[in-house]
């Protein structure tokens, strides 16, 4: 039997939509009718290059909801499988583990009618989320929400680029009393007013600099200049987060930006501890998500909107409005 799939075929081009065979899972693998699969900007650095020698031909698409052949409703994220022995593996890091596979990246993924993903790297999804509104959680919100741990104690944060997972993760804020500082592209009046909406305290552009001195800062835009801005606009012993996969080149800035014990991380990847701590949470919030839905054959349109900045909160194809 035959499915559609929207496929990658050269890194450059605009995707294609295909026939291919219905994948087998293997005795480890959920074969997946898939409902739903969020765009991603990652999916972006894919297509563009940036993110090197993916599987080609290649379906895209990490952010995947849908019901098994047992009739499990599930989630497949971007980290679709690690070797489970290495030292990363073996100290709850297995987010760095050397042998991982990506969903959508080294094997197929959700922009079509069915994939295959391992059991054991799946995670429930909570039924009072529709997929639509779910399939966001599995990569805006389980890396924003990595991010925002990382941010520990901290009062006041900075979002630098309030897209997806910005607008996810300020709900989590919201309910444990933080002040966020929201900073988009300079101009985007909408996507500030958006901001304000959800319940950030201030948003602006970026070119801005904080009217308060932030504990930390989370940078969600791909844009390397960004760093030193966010270091100006941070207190002593402050972190800055990079959440994004790719990044374009840092430039250059004075140590005194950095000093006073000032820290730049970054985070890689998700853990499936990471997964069950965030869907534990969304269960117990009503944490709602901002879509646009596209159908299957929309998928190309879906990914140059969010490339643009015209998508408030999350692209979705919706898999049933391609049928």
């Amino acid at each position: 039997m035959l499915m559609r799939a929207m496929q990658l075929q050269q890194v450059g081009e605009p995707l294609k939509l295909v026939e291919l065979p219905i994948p087998n899972p293997k005795s480890d693998e959920f074969l997946i009718k898939i409902e739903a699969c969020a765009v991603c900007r990652t999916d972006l650095h894919i297509i563009e290059g940036d993110l090197k020698n993916p599987k080609l031909p290649l379906t895209l698409g990490h952010q995947i909801v849908g019901t098994t052949s047992e009739g499990k409703r599930v989630g497949v994220p971007w980290l679709g499988g690690t070797c489970q022995k290495c030292a990363f593996c073996r100290s709850g890091k297995e987010n760095l583990c050397d042998r991982a596979i990506y969903t959508g990246y080294e094997k197929n993924g959700g922009f079509a009618e069915y994939c295959v993903a391992k059991k054991a790297y799946c995670f429930p999804i909570p039924q009072k989320y529709s997929a639509i509104h779910a399939a966001p959680l599995l990569c805006a919100g389980l890396i924003g929400y990595r991010s925002y741990r990382k941010c520990t104690d901290a009062k006041r944060i900075g979002f630098y680029g309030f897209g997806a997972a910005a607008h996810l993760l300020i709900q989590i804020a919201n309910f444990e009393k933080k002040e966020i500082y929201a900073f988009t592209r300079p101009g985007d009046k909408e996507g500030q007013h958006f901001a304000k909406k959800l319940g950030c305290v201030w948003s602006g552009g970026s070119d801005q600099r904080s009217p308060d001195l932030l504990d930390a800062a989370i940078i969600f835009a791909p844009v390397g200049e960004l760093i030193p801005t966010a270091l100006q606009s941070l207190k002593k012993g402050g972190i800055v987060v990079c959440a994004g996969i790719h990044m374009s080149n840092i430039p250059s800035f004075p140590y005194s930006l950095l000093w006073q014990e000032r820290t730049v991380t970054s985070v890689a990847n998700l853990t499936r501890k990471d997964g069950e701590e965030f869907f534990k949470l969304a269960e117990n919030l009503d944490i709602e998500t901002s879509v646009t839905p596209y159908s299957l054959e929309e998928l190309n349109q879906a990914i140059e909107d969010v490339r643009s900045g015209a998508v408030l909160g999350s692209a979705v194809v919706e898999i049933s409005r391609s049928l």
